[in-house]
């Protein structure tokens, strides 16, 4: 029972964040925009998490630029393009939809489009099967006994 309580608790405790406190800002408005800033940026090592969410060294060295930019006065957006333009394109979650970054936001639809589009045409061009030719007098004698019975 104990482990099963355990268990429960555990699931639904908050997910913990990998910001540490010496990193906190004093100022809770910027330190809410660093937060905001932080979900958007991916950690280059873990990939799948935000730098908000990582405890690698490289997330903290990004959180640590983040919040120092921050102070320097910069707006979110400046944060993410100096951090873009230090990184790469790869630290956005959301890359921008231009370039070759544009052929990859338009690959997924325009190929279900295809897909479709080929399905639809082989399901309109397919014949079903019919007979090859018509009854004979016997066979036609013979389902019309059938159906009498």
């Amino acid at each position: 029972m104990r482990l099963i309580l355990a268990l429960c608790l555990t699931l639904l405790a908050a997910p913990a964040f990998a910001v540490q406190p010496d990193e906190v800002l004093s100022d809770p408005a910027l330190e809410a925009r660093a937060r905001e800033v932080s979900q958007l940026l991916r950690c280059p090592v873990c990939q799948s998490e935000n730098i908000d969410d990582s405890n690698a060294d490289i997330a903290r060295d990004l959180r640590l630029l983040v919040r120092e930019r921050l102070l320097a006065g910069d707006s979110n957006d400046e944060v993410l393009a100096f951090v873009v333009d230090r990184y790469g394109e790869y630290v956005l979650f959301l890359p921008g939809a231009s370039g070759y970054n544009l052929l990859l936001w338009l690959a997924g639809p325009a190929m279900l489009l295809v897909g479709g589009g080929l399905a639809l045409l082989y399901l309109r061009r397919r014949r079903p099967e019919t007979a090859s030719a018509s009854l004979s007098a016997e066979e036609e004698a013979r389902l019309r006994e059938i159906l009498k019975q």
